[in-house]
């Protein structure tokens, strides 16, 4: 009962209705590991390596540079540790239980695949997550009245074209249909005896773009901008109770139609790619997200019925340097380093999203098998350090909840293949 889970996609933990730990985050809950090469460059170089398949994604526009249809897929593994210490500020009523380590091992990947049209056309078709999360706390933790069992998730499929205007300049765009899914489990107080239960279930599609320039400046560099934009997943239900004590079930004997309703944020990154010679490259990024306009993510239960809150988030911004090194013609090898600022100030933090800034620090391989076939393997460590909770107060029913998720960290590992065919 204890796991808290990134999806990879990308995604999200909802407590209350939507709680999500900072286990996939960039600076909330984007994850840029979708199991591709990236992961060993801790994503530097985003929009404008473009390079393999996954272009598709980060950067449309890529696409009209690649050689012939190509197939990629990979695989990925994230496991992390985010662990609450409750501090003597915390309502004595609550307990002393930590919830243990939320998070556990998560599966994910990806597939994509590009066919040129010509000289100057290509498409291609994505299958990814990018956004989510799940969460699962022990039954008697100290913030169960906020988070307990939870899970949104974001699956997008994304056809795809690109457009090669000129030598130098090329454009790209997609179609971003992503379906979401939410689930979740809060405990509700009873003032007296074994706490009760209320369940939230939904599922939802909600439609973007995924737009992007390519500028080939020379044939050592290349520069790189993609816009992906808000995706609104239009969650509702009526909570289902269980377990209630009489007075509560008076009160909730007819409970109203939530709006749990939040937008996957609209976001940008700026990349550059230049090789220094025919060994080394370097490559690097600057990215923002939106944010502050993400909606509902908290519901649960106080004297008066049901409620939901708007957290008070903002926008985060990204930073990442890397560098690929070819030590010889079938190897390439790659590293990176990237910072994210943190989608909430330290006094706005909850145990519904403790989210916090994020150094990640990536390693991979790749290995050209033959003409055809690249294999490959990469690696992030995300770094979170600690990050502050004080949510609530002693008077309301779900109580105040106080202390530090202390030294959260995230590890991600991927396998990958480019076929072309």
């Amino acid at each position: 009962m204890k796991r808290l889970v990134p999806r990879v996609l990308a995604g999200g933990a909802i407590a209350g209705f939507a709680s999500m730990a900072p286990t996939a985050q960039a600076g909330g809950i984007i994850l840029y590991e979708i199991a591709t090469p990236d992961v060993g460059l801790a994503s530097a170089g985003y929009a404008a390596r473009a390079d393999d398949a996954s272009t598709l994604f980060k950067n449309p526009a890529g696409m009209s540079r690649l050689d012939g249809a190509q197939f990629q897929g990979g695989l990925q593994a994230l496991y992390g540790s985010v662990s609450f210490s409750p501090d003597a500020n915390t309502s004595a009523r609550l307990g002393t239980d930590d919830g243990g380590n939320a998070i556990g091992w998560l599966p994910g990947g990806s597939l994509f695949v590009t066919v040129p049209l010509g000289e100057k056309w290509a498409v291609g078709l994505g299958s990814l997550s990018y956004f989510g999360l799940a969460e699962d706390y022990d039954d008697n933790w100290v913030g169960r009245y906020y988070v307990q069992k939870s899970a949104i998730l974001g699956m997008s499929l994304m056809p795809s074209v690109s457009y090669k205007v000129t030598d130098w300049l090329s454009l790209g765009a997609g179609l971003n249909a992503m379906y979401g899914y939410l689930d979740s489990e809060i405990a509700v107080n009873n003032g007296v005896g074994p706490d009760g239960q209320m369940t939230l279930n939904d599922s939802t599609w909600g439609f973007g773009a995924n737009v992007g320039v390519l500028i080939q400046a020379s044939d050592q560099t290349r520069f790189g901008v993609t816009y992906l934009s808000p995706v609104k997943l239009d969650f509702e239900d009526t909570p289902s109770f269980s377990g209630l004590g009489p007075g509560l079930s008076v009160i909730l004997a007819n409970p109203s139609k939530l709006d749990l309703g939040v937008t996957v944020p609209q976001s940008v990154m700026v990349s550059a790619y230049h090789a220094l010679n025919d060994q080394w490259a370097i490559l690097a990024n600057f990215g923002w997200q939106d944010w502050s306009q993400f909606g509902n993510v908290q519901a649960g239960v106080e004297s008066g019925g049901t409620t939901t809150l708007d957290l008070n988030y903002q926008d985060t911004f990204h930073g990442a340097l890397g560098a690929q090194y070819r030590a010889a013609d079938k190897w390439l090898f790659s590293g990176g380093v990237a910072y994210d600022t943190s989608a909430v100030e330290d006094e706005d933090r909850t145990v519904t999203l403790p989210m916090g800034e994020t150094w990640r620090f990536g390693l991979g391989a790749q290995y050209q098998v033959s003409q055809a076939i690249n294999l490959g393997a990469a690696y992030t460590f995300m770094w979170a350090g600690d990050m502050s909770v004080d949510q609530g107060d002693d008077l309301s029913l779900r109580g105040r909840v106080s202390g530090s998720y202390d030294s959260a960290w995230f590890s991600i590992a991927s396998l990958f293949m480019t076929w072309k065919f």
